[in-house]
């Protein structure tokens, strides 16, 4: 196990103290730059009462992409399955050959 290191993050204006590996520091800023980019765009282009609203817009959008991604994998994953099939299917057909 690695160790843990200490990160200070700031999501829509409030800073978050976190302990993370170090080898996943870069893959938590890039995505809280992702996250408050995100807020700024929903903040530009559509109304809302104050800042959690902006963030439940960007919760919702995160998790959509998450699921969109997660469909993709079971997709691929159903496709090699098929393939290996196939492959053994040829296999068995080239054998008796």
């Amino acid at each position: 196990m690695s160790e843990l290191i200490i990160a200070n993050i700031v999501i829509a204006d409030r800073t978050y103290r976190l302990k993370i590996e170090q080898q996943e520091e870069e893959l938590v800023r890039k995505t809280v730059k992702l996250i408050n980019d995100k807020i700024l765009e929903f903040k530009e282009n559509f109304a809302g009462k104050d800042m959690q609203d902006y963030v439940s817009m960007v919760l919702l959008w995160f998790a959509t992409e998450q699921n969109k991604t997660g469909e993709a994998m079971i997709t691929l994953q159903e496709t090699e399955k098929k393939l290996n099939s196939f492959e053994q299917h040829l296999d068995k057909i080239l054998k008796e050959i």
